[in-house]
C-alpha cells in the first residue's frame, strides 16, 4: 500500500471550490439580469439608470464582478504556473495580472457608486 504524503499550501482543492462558486455566482446574476432585461418592452438609457439605481442591484453586481475577478485571477495563476518557467517572468505576469485586477475592482466601484 502506497502512503501519500501531502506537503505545500494545499491550494488545489480550495481554489476549485472558489472557480464553481464563482461561476455559480456569475451565472446566476446573469440569469436574474437578462430575465429583467427580456420583460421589458424597450431597454432605452432609463431602464438601465432605474436598474441600477438599486443599492440591491450594485451590491449584486460588485459581487458578480468580484467574483469574476477572483476567477479570473485563479485562472490566469495556474495557467502560468503550468507554463511559464522562469521565475522572474511569472513574478512579472502574476504582479501585472494583480495589478490590473485591482485596478479593475477600484474602477468597478467607482463606476457603480460614483465616486
Amino acid at each position: 500500500m502506497l502512503n501519500r504524503v501531502v506537503t505545500g499550501a494545499h491550494y488545489g482543492l480550495r481554489d476549485w471550490i472558489i472557480q464553481r462558486v464563482t461561476a455559480v455566482i456569475m451565472a446566476v446574476y446573469v440569469v436574474i439580469i437578462l430575465g429583467y432585461l427580456l420583460m421589458q418592452p424597450m431597454i432605452d438609457y432609463n431602464t438601465w439608470t432605474f436598474l441600477f439605481s438599486s443599492n440591491l442591484v450594485r451590491t449584486f453586481t460588485l459581487l458578480f464582478l468580484l467574483s469574476i475577478f477572483n476567477h479570473a485571477w485563479i485562472g490566469v495563476r495556474d495557467i502560468v504556473m503550468d507554463y511559464i518557467k522562469s521565475a522572474f517572468y511569472r513574478l512579472l505576469i502574476h504582479s501585472l495580472a494583480i495589478l490590473t485586477l485591482l485596478l479593475y475592482a477600484i474602477w468597478s466601484v467607482q463606476i457603480l457608486w460614483g465616486f
